[in-house]
């Protein structure tokens, strides 16, 4: 991870195929195109390699994620229930569609303890939505229970986890829908897109209506197209779509690389007894992205985290003070700052997370380390990080 990290060739091809097409847009323009048609060509292929009926690209992660509830039919008031550590655009993906975000606790894999969301569930509850995080999932044969005994929709957050799968089935397809990212810096990348997965029809022909200002798409002439609800514009290019083309045919490439430069790097701090790994749930693979480990106290993390860095170790995250990953640096959630107003029933739906206990998560945040395991490293050089990892961790023990 990631997949910028191996351009070559085929990603090359891709794209000149656009250029020499002259067109840029996802749809229309039939006559143009020499046959191209790389966003529908793109989903087809993530259809099949996630074992999902359908497919849809959007422009982001966070579209996707957008996307997904409103085509479920989630809006004004419904609960939404999600993990304390996450990327911020899972709350804000919720709270664009006037939906309530409800934080709870995380346990040793880093996602939804399936405890704290039994007991967060609400008549308002709608959704729940695991998010996993670094390339590992919670534990969704418990979670898929939780909602079935609740009539509550899964929507696995994968954005992170591409590649990895649970009991045999690619994550992002256990759940009702499914959302990836395929930002600059994910295991696979179109510069900037996402997509949604789903095997119900319903939900599929929503999300390509929604995210194309309501159009139904029948027919060839955009102009007589029927707009039968609103929408939004989360459409992908056509350029992005042809470098996503690309990197999902080296999906198992990339893959591989990641899993032997993770295991090198994890058999070598496995002689490192008081370093202890994320729980990964029974039938789960991770997709190798991040290498991610928890010390025995906050004081070690932190120390481990500066020793890291000052034995030239980067890409080493301690997320417990990240702005962008942890519940306690969203100040624009906690204090509920908006350009706008937020919705009435949304202000009086959210619950006040200034005050909110999370030291369940705490006690696993404050103590957790996650390293990006990179493609373009070659074995000697992940085997020289692996020994400055282990040289950095028992200084500090």
């Amino acid at each position: 991870m990631p997949g910028f990290e191996l351009f070559g060739d085929k990603e090359r091809k891709e794209v000149q195929d656009v250029m020499d097409s002259g067109v840029l847009m996802r749809y229309g323009f039939d006559g143009m195109r020499n046959g191209h048609w790389k966003t529908k060509e793109l989903e087809n292929g993530l259809s099949e390699r996630m074992q999902s009926k359908y497919a849809h690209l959007v422009s982001s992660g966070t579209a996707a994620l957008t996307v997904a509830l409103a085509s479920a039919g989630v809006g004004a008031g419904d609960e939404v229930i999600m993990p304390t550590f996450t990327f911020v655009a899972s709350f804000e993906s919720i709270l664009a569609i006037g939906a309530v975000p409800i934080l709870v606790d995380i346990d040793s894999t880093l996602t939804l303890n399936p405890d704290a969301v039994e007991k967060a569930i609400t008549p308002k509850t709608k959704v729940v939505m695991p998010v996993h995080m670094c390339g590992s999932m919670a534990n969704l044969g418990v979670l898929k229970a939780i909602c079935d005994a609740h009539g509550l929709l899964l929507l696995e957050d994968a954005c992170q986890a591409i590649g990895g799968s649970y009991n045999g089935k690619p994550l992002g397809s256990v759940g009702d829908l499914g959302c990836f990212s395929f930002d600059y810096v994910k295991t696979i990348t179109c510069g900037e897109g996402g997509a949604v997965i789903t095997n119900n029809k319903s939900y599929y022909e929503n999300a390509h209506m929604y995210s194309d200002h309501g159009h139904d798409h029948i027919g060839n002439n955009r102009g007589a197209e029927a707009h039968p609800f609103l929408g939004y514009n989360f459409r992908i290019s056509e350029m992005n779509a042809a470098v996503g083309v690309a990197q999902l045919a080296r999906l198992d490439e990339f893959l591989a690389i990641q899993k032997r430069n993770y295991t090198i790097i994890r058999e070598a701090l496995s002689v490192i007894p008081q370093l202890e790994f994320r729980s990964v749930p029974e039938g789960g693979e991770e997709n190798y992205s991040f290498l991610s480990f928890f010390m025995p106290t906050e004081d070690l993390a932190q120390k481990t985290h500066q020793a890291l860095s000052d034995n030239g170790v980067d890409g080493c995250f301690y997320w417990y003070n990240n702005n962008w990953h942890y519940y306690k640096k969203w100040e624009h959630l906690t204090e509920m700052k908006s350009l706008g107003k937020l919705p009435k029933d949304v202000q009086e739906s959210l619950p006040d997370y200034s005050k909110a206990d999370f030291s369940e998560s705490d006690k696993w945040m404050s103590r957790n380390i996650s390293c990006l395991i990179k493609l373009g490293w070659s074995e000697t050089e992940v085997a020289e990080r692996a020994q400055k990892m282990v040289e950095a961790i028992t200084s500090v023990l």
